[in-house]
This record gives C-alpha cells, structure tokens and sequence, in this order.
C-alpha cells in the first residue's frame, strides 16, 4: 500500500536558539508519524546535542537518520530523519551538559554563523518546496538581527519566502485557536506603517483573509477589519485613514460577496474581543503590534510560581505564497536555549496547520 503521508520540511532555526530542541520534542510524539513524514533541515551538531539534553531531562531517546534527499527518509517514530547542510562545527556548540544544576543556557545569542546557517536552513527548505519535493514548509526562530550580521538583509521569515518564491502580494497570518490576525504591515517603523495603510493594501490582505479562512476549513469566513486610529478616527476627528482608505477597500470586498459583518471598520480596542466572541473568523489589523499583541496575550502562558512557560501556542503563516509556509510565533529564545526547557506546541501547532493548508491546496488543484 503506498504511503500518502504528506511530507513537512522543517527549518531547524538558529542553531543557538531553541529550535533544535523545540523539533526533537515535537517530534517526540508519535501520531506526529501518523499525520504526515516530518523531514528537519539543519546541522548534525545542534540536533546531536538536542538529543543529549532532551535525553537527560526529559529522557527521550531518539536517534538521527541523516539524509541527502527528502525520498531517503525513514519517517519512522523514534527516528528523526535529517538533511544536514554541514555549516556548524562540532567546537562551536556550547557543552553544557556536566553542569551539576543540570544542561545550562548557550549564552551565545546572535552572531553571524548562527545567522548565516539559520538563513541557508529557511532556502533550502523553500527550494525543496519550490521542486515538489516537500508538500509543506514549517520554520523554527531565526535572528533578525543574526541573519543581517551575515550579510542577509531582510527583516524575516515573510521577506525571505516572498523573495525567494518571487511572490509580490503577501501577508503575515497569525492564529491561535479561533482568534486569526492578517497584517497590512509587518516589520516597519510605526510611522511608515500609517503610511502603508491604503486600499489596494487592505483590499489585497481582505482577499488571502479570505482565502485563508477557507483553506482552514471555514466554509464562509466573517472578516473584520481593524481601523487604524482610537475610535476608527471618530469621522475624522483623529485621522482619516478610515474614510480615505479603509472603508473604499471594505466597501469594494464587501462588493464581491466577501462577508465582512459591520460593513465598516471596527475600533482597534474592540475588535479583538468581537472575534473572541465570534463575530469574526480573521481580523484584518493595520500593523505588526495592532495584532501580534492580542494573539501572544491568548497563546503565551507564564506560570508566574513556578517561572516558565507553561503554552507558547500560535502560528505565522505567510499568505500569497505558491508554497506552503507556517511558522512557529515565537522568537529564538537565546537567553534559555541549550537548558531543554522550551516548549514544543507552537511547532506542533504549525505542523498541523501547514497539513491543512496542504491538504486544501491539493484538493483545490485536482
């Protein structure tokens, strides 16, 4: 009987940051192996030593499968399967495992290697999607910060698929749960992000809303759209981006049938706790913070007693692409990597989510 599983190429992210340790425990839980065939694209040395302290705290035990092509994998539980591109050298992971308190934090941070390797990472796996080789990508943390000290200037994940699958019209999703983001702008000054705010943009982010929604499994979205000024401007009073941009492009979706409730922009303070209550499936939001606010006070959990993170749910998802991207939505965590304490649920998360979206692009092409 042929094997269907679809196969997931993920990133492993900066090899100082958490997200070799985030991958092997994900990849820890079997029905993972039943939903599709999990591939890691990343470095021998940082997964080798993932798998020591994982190991020692958590007491899995997993091994590596290193191969050269997506079809070579065993994907088989117990096995992480791994095309490993060789750019970290053995010396330059911390060992931190004969620390009597147990392994300790890297404490490297950003730096050019852990940059450059975490950027070659995010390429490759987007060329094996690019070829039909993988059905969907899934990336862990980089450095934005490290990425540009390599020489790549971008500003993220979002920057680099647009630019390398030469895509013009995309956006960043994030969603935990019911609550859904799409952004008009992501990594700008706050004060460029008012001036991006213009119909064709918000028209273009109202359709992959739209879109998105239904490769999700929503059958007929309810979108809202966020104004941008206290009280969407108050008929001007406080801006009038709502009446020269926002309401045109509502006006011109509402137009091609796409529901879109309240007809008008919705007041930034209250249009997160509409959706939360259902009026809404997605929420066009006017800038980065307008709504990764809300999504990481939903998603992010901290056991204040106890000092650690008991959720980091969420996902980010580029919209647009020709491939599937998801991503975890959470950032490199530096200051604890290496300890074995992040936490596996927003990688598991976008796995499934990069599934489902899969799986929706597949139906739709046949």
């Amino acid at each position: 009987m042929a094997d269907i599983r679809p196969i997931v190429g993920i990133s492993m992210g900066d090899p100082f940051g958490n997200g070799p340790e985030i991958s092997v425990k994900a990849l820890n839980d079997k029905t993972l192996y039943d939903r599709c065939k999990p591939l890691i694209v990343g470095d021998k040395t940082s997964m080798e030593y993932a798998l020591k302290v994982a190991k020692k705290v958590d007491g899995i035990d997993l091994k590596l499968n290193i191969v050269k092509e997506p079809e070579e994998g065993k994907y088989e539980y117990g096995t992480i399967d791994l095309i490993d591109l060789n750019l970290v050298p053995d010396d330059k992971i911390p060992d931190t495992l004969d620390d009597p308190d147990g392994p300790q934090p890297f404490h490297v941070g950003a730096c050019e290697l852990g940059g450059e390797a975490a950027f070659q990472y995010v390429v490759y796996v987007i060329k094996l999607a690019m070829a039909d080789k993988v059905d969907a990508t899934v990336t862990n943390a980089l450095s934005k910060e490290a990425i540009n000290m390599a020489g790549h200037h971008y500003s993220g994940h979002t920057e680099i698929y647009a630019d390398y699958t030469n895509t013009k019209k995309y956006a960043m999703m994030l969603g935990h749960e019911d609550l859904r983001v799409v952004h008009v702008s992501t990594h700008v000054s706050l004060r460029e992000a008012c001036d991006r705010v213009k119909k064709d943009r918000v028209l273009d982010c109202i359709h992959m809303a739209n879109e998105a929604c239904k490769a999700l499994g929503i059958a007929e979205p309810k979108i809202g759209v966020a104004g941008l000024n206290p009280h969407c401007g108050e008929d001007g009073m406080f801006g009038r981006e709502e009446i020269e941009e926002i309401q045109p492009a509502i006006d011109e979706a509402l137009k091609e049938g796409i529901n879109i409730p309240e007809k008008k922009p919705t007041p930034p303070d209250t249009v997160f706790s509409k959706a939360l209550g259902g009026w809404y499936d997605i929420v066009v939001v006017m800038y980065h913070d307008q709504g990764h606010i809300p999504l990481k006070v939903k998603g992010f959990v901290y056991n204040k007693d106890e000092h650690h993170w008991e959720a980091v749910a969420g996902i980010n998802m580029t919209l647009g692409l020709p491939i599937v991207r998801v991503s975890v939505d959470h950032g490199t965590g530096f200051g604890h990597a290496g300890n074995g304490g992040a936490n596996e649920l927003s990688l598991v998360n976008a796995v499934d989510a990069a599934l489902q979206m899969a799986s929706y692009r597949k139906a739709n092409k046949a």
